[in-house]
């Protein structure tokens, strides 16, 4: 592979690692590797910390198709907590409401999920990286700052049920969805439908156009990665 030309690489970020983080990581790994200042890199489309899976580095010319490959579908599967909500609608903060579930079934649930299905509108998360008057939504959060984010368009093109726990109150989805879908908001829009709250305890990316999370590279296994495939290239070009 050549990393200073450009290459499309798939990595699987692990728990509590933000996406500028594991890109700063990958590029000195290989700014290091390859003996040179710093190698060109982006990345195609953050994830949440508290989220793991497939996240799309690019390096070299590939940088160029960042924004191509964030148009590309996404497939996350997630759980929710039923009942609850929290100011970031993950596990970054604190419970700061509770709501009766006694009402919510699995019937409810599939008469108001296809309400989220097709062309829709959702609210980002107060605690996201979109921009507001030039500073992060969640730098402005941090700092007890009121943030209002309008609305914007959004698609999913799935959601279905993978399992329902009635004792725990915890709901598990997988969800198809395009740019700028926040599965956060979801969860807050979702427990609001059902009369009560929710906010999400997990949520993993498990595939972004072709790439799956199977085939991406582990994080813990990246600089054996690279090593193996820069070998790999130096030995072509000592044959050829």
């Amino acid at each position: 592979m050549d990393f200073l030309e450009g290459e499309i690489i798939g990595i699987d970020k692990p728990y509590r690692m933000s996406s500028f983080g594991a890109l700063a990581h990958v590029r000195h790994v290989l700014s290091k590797r390859l003996g040179v200042r710093r190698v060109k890199t982006g990345h195609a489309g953050t994830l949440d910390p508290l989220a793991t899976g497939v996240l799309i580095l690019c390096t070299g010319k590939m940088t160029k198709r960042i924004e191509e490959l964030q148009q590309h579908t996404k497939e996350y599967t997630a759980t929710l907590q039923l009942g609850a909500t929290t100011a970031s609608f993950d596990m970054e903060h604190p419970v700061d409401a509770t709501y009766p579930t006694e009402h919510i079934s699995r019937e409810s649930i599939d008469s108001v999920l296809p309400r989220f299905i097709g062309d829709i509108q959702q609210v980002p998360p107060a605690y996201s990286a979109c921009m507001v008057n030039g500073k992060r939504a969640y730098q402005l959060s941090r700092k007890g700052k009121e943030v209002e984010l309008a609305p914007k368009n959004i698609h999913i093109d799935e959601i279905e049920v993978l399992d329902f726990d009635t004792e725990k109150m915890q709901l598990s989805l997988r969800v198809i969805c395009g740019k700028g879908t926040y599965i956060r908001s979801l969860a807050r829009d979702l427990g609001e439908a059902l009369g009560s709250g929710a906010y999400l305890t997990a949520l993993r990316r498990t595939r972004v156009g072709n790439i799956r999370v199977e085939d991406c590279i582990d994080f813990d296994h990246l600089q054996e990665w690279i090593d193996s495939n820069l070998a790999a290239t130096d030995s072509t070009m000592q044959v050829s």
